[in-house]
């Protein structure tokens, strides 16, 4: 019979759960580590060119651009630097096209392995939630066949079972932290190159591209 089978499942299946999740954790903590120091990166090139930026508009001297241009490591810096190549070459007419494809081609960089965060932060909890279900009914099949073992071995397999729901908690909290984290950063980065595209506008109608 299909019951059989299930409570069949059950009898390993609470323990290949946690074993699926913990899994799942090492793998979540490599990511979380990878995009910490690599968002870190581009956060901290980011803040200093943005610094750069705003000296040169305090100091009305758009001929800094130039320089700042230069610096390929930051995500505004390569922006910036096609940015004023095609104004030079094509005027202003487009610009805004450009930048919306550099965000375009850069988006995926910036959000690696952020969907796989997303999905286990949804989903850990759930594989969590079926662990118990099967360690449950484990728990209650091993009581039926051993009628004289009472109820402290249904609580101690009900104990044991919902483990697995603790775990998968633990495992999903870290990953929907560090999911909104990163997101918040992903989209700092991208809104500032609309800075950028405005200091481009302002360059070009200083050199008469316009």
């Amino acid at each position: 019979m299909l019951t059989e089978r299930l409570f069949s499942l059950a009898q390993g299946g609470a323990e290949s759960i946690l074993w699926i999740l913990l899994a799942l954790s090492v793998i979540s903590i490599g990511l979380i580590l990878e995009r910490w120091m690599t968002l870190r990166q581009v956060t901290s090139r980011s803040k200093r060119i943005r610094a750069r930026m705003k000296e040169a508009l305090q100091a009305n001297n758009f001929d800094d651009l130039e320089d700042i241009a230069k610096d390929r490591d930051s995500l505004e810096g390569r922006a910036l630097s096609y940015g004023l190549r095609y104004t030079k070459e094509s005027g202003v007419e487009g610009l805004s096209e450009v930048f919306t494809s550099f965000a375009l081609l850069e988006r995926p960089a910036l959000e690696r392995s952020l969907n796989f965060l997303a999905t286990v932060g949804s989903n850990a909890p759930f594989i969590g939630l079926l662990g118990t279900v099967l360690g449950i009914m484990k728990a209650f099949r091993d009581l039926s066949q051993n009628a004289s073992s009472g109820n402290e071995a249904v609580m101690l397999g009900i104990a044991e079972a919902l483990v697995a729901t603790a775990v998968g908690l633990v495992v999903a909290i870290p990953a929907v932290i560090a999911y909104n984290s990163f997101s918040r950063q992903v989209r700092t980065s991208l809104q500032s190159l609309e800075t950028v595209r405005e200091f481009c506008l302002a360059y070009a109608k200083k050199k008469g591209k316009g």
